[in-house]
């Protein structure tokens, strides 16, 4: 009875590494068993940043919105304060649009929060 190997499921998990390892340099793409540690290694980063992408984006947000609000004579924790004071329901993603493409749109959302904040401050 002949010997069975499964070398087609083998070569076709193998050929999937090497395939996912094209582009890295030196044995990394080569060999099989190099390949496959840096193919690993590279879909735990790919995880890890996929998170760590949206913390890097509200931290962007939040400094964009916090340029435009200082440029308007506000600080960021007084502007978010007096958005829900307000009612505004935006949220940063698309206050820092308007902040860094529309200035005038931002502008006049920022008078408005500045009413509210400073009529707050007058009943303290």
């Amino acid at each position: 009875m002949a010997r069975v190997t499964n070398a087609p499921a083998s070569r076709k998990r193998r050929k999937k590494i090497l395939e996912r390892a094209k582009g890295y340099r030196q044995a990394r793409s080569k060999l099989y068993k190099r390949a496959k540690e840096f193919v690993e290694k590279g879909l735990t980063y790919a995880y890890r940043d996929r998170k760590r992408k949206k913390r890097d984006f509200r931290s962007l947000w939040i400094t964009r919105i916090s340029a435009a609000c200082k440029a308007n004579g506000i600080s960021y924790n007084r502007f978010i304060y007096g958005l829900k004071k307000a009612g505004i329901n935006l949220n940063r993603k698309s206050l820092s649009d308007l902040a860094f493409n529309h200035p005038d749109a931002f502008s006049e959302i920022v008078e408005k929060v500045k009413g509210v904040v400073n009529l707050d401050n007058e009943k303290v």
